[in-house]
């Protein structure tokens, strides 16, 4: 089924304005959820808002939003006020500046848009896509959408048939904490244990990223249990996972390890994989010998 746009808005930059149609980049419909239910009658429960001074229930249109200004000190807002505070909508990703893709940390990356061209944009937005992705650049700039303004990330992607872009909101400076609040002991690391290091995420390294190869195994074992239970059949607990084992006292010992397990784990492989050429090995071989036998002749 064909993705369904969900917003139009133009992307500019200087004099060049690019017509898009806007599309979810992830699907929340994905995620497995429960409903909280009345355990003596399996009802749903509704949710109610209760005063902490008077302990009545407050109904909805009793309601009010405040800011704590202080400890237990609230100002009080009007939705109209609230309105007012919104930022207006512009329909509009103006870009500010073009950087290095790889200058963006994705530590910074939220929630991500397909961006599709709308009419008239096919050609501008083939070009745009093209000259980032030779450039190894992206656009950086801002949009203003349901009251709030972000920034925003146009980057090229690749599609099927030709170059797309996706433009990934990204969390304000603010919003993101520096790695320099962790407490990161400086550690010496020796030239013979990086070697290792460097070996073992070699036998492990892939050419590309195949978010195919992964899979949800929890979801895969909870919808299990949902069409057991619906089914009417009994669930069995798990036995609990057993604990980690101690703190590796030897670095050196457990890298040497490691690699000589993924070693014994890929040597079956390869014996598959030599025993599968052996066929076509010995006709390459029979072919041969015929073709110096009728040279012979």
């Amino acid at each position: 089924m064909a993705a369904r746009s969900i917003a139009s808005l133009t992307i500019s930059f200087g004099m060049v304005s690019i017509p898009v149609k806007l599309f979810s980049a992830t699907e929340a419909s994905k995620a497995i959820s429960f409903n909280l239910l009345h355990k003596t009658c399996g009802s749903r429960l509704k949710q109610q808002y209760l005063c902490a001074k008077e302990e009545v229930v407050v109904p909805r249109e009793d309601m009010s939003k405040g800011y704590e200004f202080a400890k237990d000190q609230y100002v009080m807002f009007t939705p109209e006020e609230l309105k007012a505070l919104e930022e207006t909508g512009t329909h509009t990703a103006e870009i500010t500046e073009f950087v290095p893709i790889a200058s963006v940390d994705p530590v910074f990356f939220d929630k991500a848009y397909y961006l599709g061209p709308d009419k008239g944009g096919a050609k501008p937005y083939a070009l745009l896509a093209k000259a980032l992705r030779e450039s190894e650049r992206c656009a950086l700039g801002r949009w203003a959408a349901r009251g709030k303004q972000y920034i925003v990330m146009i980057r090229p992607v690749e599609g099927q048939i030709a170059d797309g872009l996706v433009m990934q909101q990204l969390l304000y400076a603010d919003e993101v904490r520096q790695i320099g609040e962790i407490d990161i002991p400086k550690t010496e690391v020796k030239p013979a244990e990086l070697k290792l290091a460097q070996q073992l995420i070699e036998q492990q390294a892939s050419d590309k990223f195949d978010p195919s190869a992964y899979k949800d195994d929890v979801r895969g074992r909870i919808e299990a249990a949902v069409q057991k239970k619906v089914e009417g059949q009994e669930i069995s607990l798990a036995e609990p996972a057993p604990e980690g084992g101690g703190q590796v006292i030897d670095l050196m010992e457990a890298l040497r390890a490691s690699l000589d397990k993924k070693k014994a784990a890929a040597a079956p492989a390869k014996a598959q994989e030599a025993e599968a050429r052996k066929p076509a090995k010995r006709a390459a071989q029979a072919a041969q010998t015929a073709t110096k036998k009728a040279a012979r002749k």
